[in-house]
């Protein structure tokens, strides 16, 4: 990073338009570590302050009306099935994991009583399994018990093939036994290092068996509570409008003491990012909006309304460019985007190479992202330890139109480039959003100028992300050549974030196009590499496998990263919540409270 930007970063901490955490998390991705980066702070004479007293509520509820705003609508309130972001966050309203991720990445027990540990024998020193002991006195919604049978049926459930849950991946290769009602065990064929990654954060959250046991498999989705959540969490389920809004009402017997300390939480979804961004930070209709992929200028002078202020919490997630490796246009066995299909100009890797060149990442972070993306060539930018020194990128239309030119790619009389009849002509897909638009239009004039004519569709956020297998226009449908979005990783760990990439994950018609693997991306070592890291106990070693993997994608052009994004967030003045970019930003919901 050079130096012109440190300041520029320094600055915004100093006007408070960034927080400490913010920055040092900016210069880690860039590849400087905490201690210089919070030096650097010290240097410019930004102080390590300490926080003044603040009111602190003492009992549950009294707080009134949490008013929540999502510019993506929810659908479902399945965790299970939850397709994005909105869905997850909108069910952790109700549902909950074992455990939560703090900020710094650091385990939290929520339905657990306690974290596994080595040293008291609960993580078996082979790797191969770990017992998880429950908290005790923890009622569902309807007044039924928490027990060890719940956690051993949402593994059944999640794992079943037949459910088609989007978590399946996570579950399909361990096996959960119940050790007694208040304990279960989870056994690993194989050594397991991240054993973590199982009933915690977005992924973990727990269904009750006596709600969900008679739609297990082929019956998933008739379940009432798809919409109608019985969960274990801080508010129950009053009204869920799919597509609109979901409201809560305070748990009068949630287990934990004294919380929440809100009465009712209503989470809006619809709209966009600007005018989410508006009513937090300028006229102060809702408490907080999530995530606010909106240009820093704009955020910037809302601020200034002095209602809110912008949030910026450091976490691993990548706005990337996916490219279509199946034919969008070819129709296989009644399905388009087949896995069986291939790309008609993406199959040559000089394509993929020239595309590559004709990312402008700078441009995008210093003209549409400013404090809240850094341009990146890598997929996994944190945690630092899995985060690869070997890639790099450049924005050069001239190397763009040489590799085409001697790969046989030839312009045409309408200037657009062809092969053995196969032209450079694309649909590039994404959500209805300004930053992302803004990218588009970078993207397309660079590639007109190398001979690729790049159609723009954007499509509704709740369309986009929605799991209706009806619908044309999903992230897992790809109907198109190019799409671009956020990839966030669900755990300080890149494990499982990568795992979306192996052929396994393949998203198909016969998974109702709930495989993780969207692009339709098949590579042996990609595969080895991976499988590999999930049985390596060595730290050290493992993080060379996830970081070989990260090469993989780079090298191969399966993406193209273009910004590291830490989540940013609307939040009032008056509001105090915790917030964790490993996990949904309603994760510690309970503690939320208003000042004033």
């Amino acid at each position: 990073m050079d130096e012109a930007r440190i300041r520029r970063l320094v600055g915004a901490v100093k006007d408070g338009q960034l927080s400490r955490r913010a920055f040092v998390s900016k210069l880690v991705a860039a590849g400087l570590t905490a201690p210089i980066a919070s030096m650097l702070l010290l240097d410019a004479g930004v102080a390590q302050t300490q926080p003044a007293h603040r009111y602190t509520p003492t009992k549950r509820g009294g707080g009134g009306t949490l008013r929540l705003l999502w510019w993506q609508a929810p659908t479902l309130l399945n965790p299970h099935f939850a397709n994005g972001n909105k869905d997850q966050d909108a069910s952790r309203i109700f549902y909950e994991p074992l455990a939560s991720w703090s900020e710094d990445g650091d385990l939290i027990p929520i339905l657990a009583a306690k974290i596994p540990s080595r040293e008291d024998g609960s993580i078996s020193a082979d790797g191969r399994s770990v017992v998880w002991t429950l908290k005790q006195g923890v009622t569902w919604h309807d007044g039924k018990p928490f027990t060890a049978d719940d956690v051993v049926f949402t593994w059944e459930y999640a794992r079943d093939p037949a459910t088609a849950t989007v978590t399946r991946g996570s579950y399909a290769d361990i096996k959960v036994e119940k050790v007694d009602s208040q304990s279960v065990k989870i056994i690993f064929d194989q050594p397991t290092p991240f054993w973590a990654s199982f009933f915690t954060g977005t992924s973990g959250m727990i269904l009750p068996k006596h709600v969900f046991g008679d739609y297990i498999g082929a019956k998933s989705r008739d379940a009432p509570a798809n919409l109608k959540p019985v969960g274990t969490g801080p508010f129950t389920c009053v009204e869920f409008k799919p597509g609109d809004s979901v409201k809560g009402a305070i748990n009068a017997t949630y287990h934990v003491p004294n919380m929440p300390h809100f009465d009712v939480v209503e989470l809006k979804g619809g709209g966009d990012a600007v005018s989410a961004a508006r009513t937090v930070l300028q006229t102060g209709e809702f408490d907080f909006a999530w995530n606010m992929q909106v240009e820093d200028e704009v955020l910037l002078r809302l601020e200034q309304g002095g209602k809110g202020k912008a949030v910026i919490v450091g976490g691993g997630a990548i706005e990337f460019l996916r490219l279509n490796f199946s034919d969008p246009n070819l129709e296989i066995d009644g399905e388009r985007s087949s896995p069986k299909s291939k790309h008609p100009a993406f199959q040559d890797k000089a394509v993929r190479e020239a595309l590559n060149y004709l990312v402008d990442r700078a441009s995008v972070e210093k003209f549409i992202y400013g404090r809240t993306g850094l341009a990146t060539a890598n997929v996994v930018n944190n945690p630092p330890r899995h985060r690869s020194a070997n890639t790099k990128y450049e924005f050069n239309v001239d190397k763009a139109n040489a590799i085409l030119d001697k790969a046989g790619w030839v312009r045409g009389p309408d200037g657009i480039r062809a092969k053995d009849g196969a032209k450079l002509k694309w649909v590039y897909q994404t959500t209805i959003n300004a930053p992302r638009q803004k990218t588009q239009a970078i993207v397309k004039q660079a590639a007109g100028k190398a001979g690729i004519e790049i159609e723009i569709k954007s499509i509704v956020a709740s369309v986009f992300f929605s799991s209706d297998v009806a619908n044309p226009d999903t992230i897992g449908k790809f109907y198109a050549d190019l799409q671009m979005n956020t990839a966030t990783m669900g755990q300080p760990d890149a494990g499982i974030f990568l795992r979306q990439f192996t052929t396994g994950e393949m998203t198909s018609k016969e998974n109702k196009w709930l495989g993780r693997n969207y692009n339709r991306y098949s590579n042996a070592a990609y595969d080895q590499a991976w499988t590999a890291s999930t049985v390596e106990l060595d730290p050290v070693k493992r993080a060379e496998l996830l970081v070989k993997c990260n090469d993989i994608l780079v090298e191969d052009i399966v993406v193209i990263p273009i910004v590291y994004r830490p989540s940013v967030h609307a939040q009032s003045l008056r509001l105090r919540c915790t917030l964790s970019d490993w996990d949904s930003p309603l994760c510690e919901l309970s503690s939320w409270y208003r000042e004033g």
